[in-house]
């Protein structure tokens, strides 16, 4: 529906879009648009759109939220002979969103790379499911509007949204695996590369160049943009000095000198390519010197076969160019008319790889052993509630913290003078003096901060001091005391957050030092739930982590566990307690060995009655489900745990695949499958617990654990169906434990309100034909190879 005048019209966006969706229901139809430029799908000439021209036929899905940047590409294309397999304008997004189109093109044969141009995001749950189903098999590449304030309110006022702070969307991309680029150019050249090349390992590029500007602007491109100059081995200079004239510059960028021959160019790319040190690199020609474009272009095509490095090229002007550009293109190689182009385009495809390599990558296990008093904490908050209490007390906060395993200040308050001045000779000078008063909305307040107290007569005078300015502004029945702490030195206080965003859920915020977060916003933004890796790139994303990480010297490693490991108890802590909309724990104190929460604060949700809250509705990515976990015997009556998978079950997966004979494969895989890659076992371990569910049989086995078998549920994009697969390790075989599986997912399957199931199963893979024709499947054949078991849920 290409028509405007709903959500962007105020007053008559309910009644016409209710309209609208009353006609979907009543139809059973879907709806994009509307106020869009409508779809095209130029390789079967279909054009519903108000363009006056069609797109040419290609692999990449084009979607943007604005019809007018959907003109603009289109026009754009046309001219730079770049094709699509689909062009998608969707407008106000009444019904079709981003998260529906992904989940289309993800599965189109016809598109290899999706391009988005974003406004704001409706749905950020079904969005982030959506894109890290894919985003390892197809690049999802990203430019949001908005970036900066003033953008958001324009876009806002255009889309009629409430736009997420630009920080918050970034962390959002960065889970979900998408490449956020500047600029629509951007989206093209990071599509076009990364169908070109592998993504580099590192951001280390090095620069070759027979002119030294333009070597200049693209240094400062690639620091600006957060990649790095590579670092040349002593081994790589000594050889260029021999090939090079002695007023070459010695480092990177490499600059060759205006009188560069095509020779030279082949020495230098040579030497460089053997560099352990470079991740990529960027030949950048100028036509200045004896050096011809096209036969230097030829050369980068040639050299380019022998490596598994992406090389990028910038080959600068115009007409003298443009034969050696054709041939850059024509052989895979990006070229791109400015240095700073180029780069940027390296540095997204770095960002692209190290978003996946987070996506996959098998976290340690953290010894984290808390066993909170959910119910007693539960309690608290419905007191709290029931008083209409907003904030929960000092006390109680502290308490919700050392449940979760984060150490705290013992504190109480003091109604003397003499007993504060006691107690900080207990502690020890310097001490920190607070005053404590209750307030009926907010409990305990902790407020009013006297620092650096360093005898007993100063903390007597502060305690005076304290009480007597409480008491000009509360009543004598509302001031509880005055709180004594230690001041704590020779370490960094860490400020540790979580805060309940209207369109995002709940977000954790972790900086290094108050200066550091509130003057420079040196803030990481993560969504729970984490783990160790999760927590670890939170870490690193801060700009004061380099100073943290050289601060504890030869301890770094134990000191980031430590790191983690609160980071990762915090997130249990906001991710069990919907009810909780604020809490904080800053400044957590932190010498290299210890951790220590200085302050607590809780701040809660009095809308949230307990009993109608869904348990995970303050969240967009689910976390792990324990409540599929059981304990089962097998017909011989050995125990076995079945469980979801865990991202650090990776170890444990790879066992259980070296048990499978080459039968045992054929009938699971329909092929033999000779080595398994980290890649494909990372992404049998990272799921999303909202589209599709593994779960693996656990057993002990001479003090060590091992995976036995696995089952796996995968949820279709509509929501109502879900493909079964299921394994069990050779020597585990014909136990029972193949029933048990699938037993289990068809219970999982109605707990996730599908209405059916199935799997593909090979003619020959005669026991688990059995199983499923005994669970109520019907079995038909595809084909002499295949059979197809389907069971209708409703009837199981």
């Amino acid at each position: 529906m290409v028509s405007s005048g709903f959500s962007e019209s105020g007053s008559r966006r309910n009644f016409l879009e209710e309209k609208l969706l009353e006609l979907k229901r009543a139809y059973g139809v879907r709806i994009i648009g509307p106020n869009c430029l409508g779809v095209m799908r130029p390789s079967i000439r279909l054009n519903a759109t108000f363009a006056n021209r069609m797109a040419a036929p290609g692999r990449i899905a084009f979607i943007s939220q604005s019809g007018s940047v959907c003109a603009s590409v289109l026009d754009w294309a046309a001219r730079a002979n770049v094709g699509f397999s689909s062009v998608v304008s969707i407008g106000s997004m009444v019904d079709v969103d981003f998260a529906d189109l992904i989940d289309y093109f993800g599965a189109d044969p016809e598109t290899r790379s999706v391009l988005l141009f974003i406004e704001f995001i409706r749905e950020p749950k079904r969005f982030m499911s959506a894109a890290r189903r894919f985003a390892a098999t197809k690049p999802i590449i990203v430019v949001k509007a908005g970036k900066t304030p003033e953008g958001m309110k324009a876009a806002s006022l255009h889309t009629s949204a409430v736009i997420g702070e630009n920080m918050i969307y970034q962390a959002f991309f960065d889970r979900a695996g998408v490449v956020r680029v500047d600029e629509v150019s951007d989206l093209f050249n990071c599509a076009e590369i990364l169908a070109m090349q592998a993504p580099p390992r590192g951001p280390n590029l090095a620069i070759i160049t027979n002119a030294g500007g333009p070597g200049v602007t693209a240094t400062d491109a690639l620091v600006a943009k957060g990649g790095g100059l590579a670092r040349l081995s002593d081994e790589t200079i000594r050889e260029l000095d021999s090939v090079l004239p002695y007023y070459w510059s010695h480092s990177n960028p490499i600059d060759i000198c205006e009188d560069a021959t095509v020779d030279r160019f082949r020495k230098v790319l040579e030497t460089c390519l053997k560099d352990p040190n470079i991740d990529g690199y960027l030949v950048i020609f100028s036509p200045i010197g004896s050096a011809d474009s096209t036969e230097t272009a030829k050369l980068v095509v040639e050299v380019s076969k022998e490596i598994d490095k992406p090389i990028l090229t910038s080959w600068l002007g115009e007409d003298n160019v443009r034969e050696a550009r054709d041939i850059l293109r024509q052989n895979r190689i990006p070229t791109y008319s400015t240095p700073e182009q180029a780069v940027a385009t390296f540095v997204y495809m770095y960002q692209h790889a190290r978003n996946l390599e987070l996506l996959y990558q098998t976290p340690e296990e953290l010894p984290i052993n808390i066993a909170p008093n959910r119910k007693r904490l539960q309690r608290i908050i419905n007191k709290a509630i029931k008083e209409k209490r907003q904030t929960l007390t000092g006390q109680e906060a502290r308490e919700f913290l050392e449940n979760y395993g984060i150490l705290t200040f013992r504190t109480q308050a003091v109604k003397t003078a003499k007993e504060a001045a006691e107690i900080a000779s207990e502690i020890g000078f310097p001490v920190v003096m607070k005053i404590c008063f209750a307030d009926t909305a907010y409990g305990a307040v902790e407020s009013n901060l006297m620092m650096n107290l360093t005898s007993e007569q100063q903390v007597e005078k502060c305690f005076l001091e304290l009480v007597d300015l409480a008491k000009r502004h509360l009543p004598p029945s509302k001031i509880e005391g005055v709180i004594v702490q230690p001041v704590l030195s020779g370490g960094y206080e860490l400020i540790v957050k979580s805060k309940r965003d209207p369109q995002f859920g709940s977000l954790i915020f972790f900086g290094i030092g108050k200066a550091g977060v509130e003057l420079y916003n040196d803030v990481a933004v993560g969504f729970p739930p984490l783990n160790q890796t999760l927590a670890r790139r939170m870490i690193e994303q801060t700009k004061a982590y380099k100073s943290l990480w050289e601060k504890f010297g030869g301890n770094q490693s134990m000191s980031m566990r430590h790191i983690e490991e609160t980071l990762v108890k915090f997130s249990h802590l906001v991710t069990d307690f919907p009810q909780i909309v604020e809490a904080d724990v800053s400044p957590l104190f932190f010498n290299g060995k210890n951790m220590v929460a200085l302050n607590a604060n809780i701040v809660l949700d009095l809308k949230k009655a307990p009993k109608r809250t869904q348990p995970y509705g303050h969240l967009i990515i689910r976390p792990y489900p324990t409540r599929y976990t059981s304990r089962l015997s097998l017909r011989t009556g050995e125990e076995i745990v079945l469980r979801p998978i865990r991202p650090e079950d990776e170890p444990l997966l790879f066992e259980l695949f070296e048990t499978f004979s080459p039968q045992t494969v054929q009938l699971r895989f329909f092929q033999l499958v000779k080595d398994v890659s980290h890649h494909t076992l990372a992404r049998y371990c990272n799921i999303d617990y909202d589209r599709e569910m593994t779960l693996v049989a656990e057993k002990s086995e001479r003090g060590r654990l091992l995976l036995i078998g696995m089952a796996k549920l995968v949820v279709e994009p509509d929501g109502e169906s879900g493909e079964i697969a299921i394994v069990v390790g050779d020597p585990w075989q014909n136990r029972g434990l193949g029933s048990m599986l699938v037993d289990n997912l068809i219970k999982i399957s109605k707990d996730m309100g599908l209405k059916r199931i199935f799997g593909e199963i090979l003619a020959g893979n005669e026991k688990m034909i059995h199983i499923c024709y005994t669970k109520g499947f019907q079995i038909r054949k595809i084909d002499e190879e295949t059979c197809l078991a389907t069971l209708d849920l409703s009837k199981a």
